[in-house]
């Protein structure tokens, strides 16, 4: 078995990309009122725990809060097609601004791809 995507990117690399991402929350249009600003930096820490576990590091998100339970956490959030392509779009923004090897952010691309595509929880409107 080779290196985890954490051994490859560490805990910087996970920093970067969650923080890359959260920049353009507030400024979003459909997903900034989802993230109320007092909450983006609790929710950064989240993601970055979530990604830092589930890719092979610390498992600081499942010690803090248990298991990730990821559509039932984001059920009281309205994500149809629309707001799952706008994270997508927003994530592929801070992939590219962690700058990681190809293979790394093509990985990383398609977790997000298939996970943000479970959250739906909505008919687009």
């Amino acid at each position: 078995m080779g290196p985890t995507l954490y051994d490859i990117v560490g805990e910087d690399g996970f920093d970067r990309l969650t923080r890359a991402f959260y920049a353009q929350v507030p400024e979003d249009e459909l997903l900034g009122p989802m993230y109320p600003p007092e909450q983006l930096e609790a929710a950064q820490v989240r993601l970055r725990d979530f990604l830092v576990g589930r890719f092979g590091g610390p498992q600081r998100y499942i010690e803090q809060r248990g298991h990730p339970r990821l559509r039932m956490r984001h059920m009281p959030f309205p994500i149809d097609g629309r707001a799952r392509d706008r994270w997508m779009a927003l994530m592929a923004n801070a992939l590219k601004k962690a700058r990681f090897p190809a293979a790394v952010t093509q990985s990383l691309y398609r977790y997000f791809a298939q996970t943000a595509t479970f959250m739906i929880n909505r008919a687009r409107g």
